[in-house]
């Protein structure tokens, strides 16, 4: 076996091409673009299948060197936070609470389907703490800092694999159903959402492609700076977290500074440009998305998959049919039944079986069709990116006790 490592530049241009051969596959394939499937997630499994084809025919495994995504992990979030205004924040309080309910329930029904499906299967101790919440979740991040423990406890000498694997195919299945699931809900219900509101995060589809007299390269840049300056300041409270004995993720501290100065500079110093819900930011911020997710999933290592058996497939398919039923008949009613419920169904399915940026991808999918949905950009990061994680943590730590 031969191992291909492609260096950082490489990498970020070959997440480019990977992004255009899923808009170009999108576009060639009309169901693909009618079912909200963002184009980064094409160009990103078809890319991981290639890598798989060469490691299991040609005897090559390709790795990539992924320090660009996690740099546009944090352009993505600050852009987030710099479009949180304290009116939406305040706006979004009531839906901030129930959404979070909903996925704190979640959290427990997903760990009991695990354990409920791993007795059943017969799988071994300590085996269903991986296929829950912890991979699904989790996410990768949670995964590696929770499996050695698990391995610990539990004498689970593979449950790094076994995380990764759950983790890596919920990762797929959240970008393949979130926005089918959307279009199900906005197609039976008659939804539509608002025709004269800036998107988040990219620009209409129908747009793509034409003169936009509001973007410029003195746009850009300013914006640019701004989003520079967040993180900035980011890395420095993020230092400041650690030394005081609290964990954040460094994308979390990001989004709140970043929130922190959207709604207190402009108020200091009206005159001065801010980017906030500016066509410069929504396009930052699609692309940062766009190649994060693009290299995310052309690194997948596909061929960790095949050596654990059809049990995993069997508790993943239970854990995205419990997921989409609760998404139908849970979390679509309790967010209102309404346009902005129907894009955070979409996201929910990223936050259930994959993670944030798939979630995002996913609402932002469905906005490109159907139209701004402001409410479920600023409710679901702070849930999914910050209160879910430590609620898991908490529920992790009484399972492997």
């Amino acid at each position: 076996m031969s191992t291909i490592e492609v260096p950082g530049l490489l990498s970020f241009t070959i997440a480019i091409l990977v992004f255009f051969a899923g808009a170009n596959l999108n576009r060639l394939i009309p169901a693909l673009t009618r079912w909200s499937i963002p184009e980064a997630v094409t160009g990103g499994l078809l890319a991981a299948f290639v890598t798989l084809v060469a490691y299991e025919f040609l005897g090559t495994e390709i790795s990539f060197a992924l320090g660009a995504r996690d740099l546009l992990l944090l352009y993505f979030f600050t852009g987030v936070g710099l479009n949180a205004r304290l009116s939406d924040l305040l706006a979004g309080g009531k839906p901030f609470l129930i959404l979070l309910a909903v996925t704190l329930a979640f959290l427990v029904i997903q760990n009991l389907v695990s354990m409920g499906a791993s007795e059943v299967l017969g799988l071994p101790e300590g085996m269903a703490i991986l296929l829950g919440s912890t991979s699904l979740i989790g996410g990768h991040g949670t995964t590696i800092a929770w499996a050695p423990i698990v391995s610990s406890r539990f004498g689970l000498t593979n449950a790094l694999e076994i995380g990764i694997a759950s983790a890596t195919l919920g990762l797929v299945v959240a970008s393949l159903v979130g926005g089918p699931i959307a279009q199900y809900l906005i197609t039976r219900n008659g939804l539509s959402g608002p025709k004269d509101e800036e998107l988040t995060i990219g620009v209409p589809r129908d747009a793509v492609g034409g003169h936009d007299d509001d973007v410029s390269y003195i746009s850009l840049l300013r914006t640019l700076l701004v989003t520079n300056v967040a993180i900035i300041i980011g890395y420095a409270l993020h230092e400041i977290i650690l030394e005081a004995g609290i964990n954040l993720p460094l994308f979390v501290v990001c989004l709140l500074s970043a929130i922190v100065m959207t709604n207190s500079i402009p108020i200091l110093a009206p005159r001065l440009p801010w980017p906030t819900h500016t066509r410069g930011l929504a396009l930052i911020s699609d692309l940062s998305l766009n190649i994060f997710l693009a290299m995310s999933l052309m690194s997948m290592q596909l061929w960790g998959l095949s050596g654990l058996g059809l049990s995993l497939a069997i508790v993943l398919a239970v854990q995205t049919l419990v997921a989409v039923v609760y998404i139908i008949l849970v979390v679509f009613p309790a967010m209102g039944r309404n346009y902005n419920a129907a894009v955070i169904s979409a996201g929910f399915c990223g936050i259930s079986l994959g993670a944030t940026p798939t979630a995002i991808a996913n609402m932002t999918a469905v906005t490109k069709i159907h139209g701004a949905a402001t409410i479920a950009f600023i409710i679901l990061p702070l849930v999914s990116a910050f209160f879910i994680d430590l609620a898991n943590a908490a529920v992790l730590g009484f399972l492997v006790r």
